[in-house]
């Protein structure tokens, strides 16, 4: 196979930053198992693998609740080998909603804290 007849690396359609809208967010942080994801993304401040982010759900489940992320603008995941690659799109969010993530973020740690005292830094 040559480089031409070579199939395309696998993509992902993410929405560009100017068509990221404020309802589609904050759906996407309504679900208790997304907002799991987007707090271990943001503890971790670097990209993961999806398989690194634990949830309690099946597989199916999991991909379906990164498809939301993604499709809402709060994460981008790009295809690294065979590793599908996850990371907050922090700088798109912070310049379309100043300070929605970070609120979002000390808010979820403060309800993890009042719900199972001593687990929030755990995330």
């Amino acid at each position: 196979m040559t480089p031409q007849t070579a199939p395309a690396a696998r993509a992902l359609e993410h929405p560009e930053r100017a068509a990221i809208r404020l309802e589609g967010v904050l759906h996407a942080l309504s679900d208790p198992m997304r907002l799991h994801v987007v707090r271990t993304l943001a503890a971790a401040e670097t990209e993961l693998a999806c398989s690194d982010v634990e949830l309690p759900v099946s597989k199916s489940t999991t991909t379906h609740h990164f498809r939301v992320l993604r499709e809402a603008g709060v994460i981008e995941q790009t295809y690294r080998g065979t590793s599908k690659m996850s990371g907050l799109r922090r700088e798109d969010l912070d310049a379309l909603f100043p300070g929605l993530l970070a609120t979002v973020l000390v808010a979820a740690d403060g309800q993890c804290e009042r719900i199972h005292p001593g687990t929030t830094a755990a995330r």
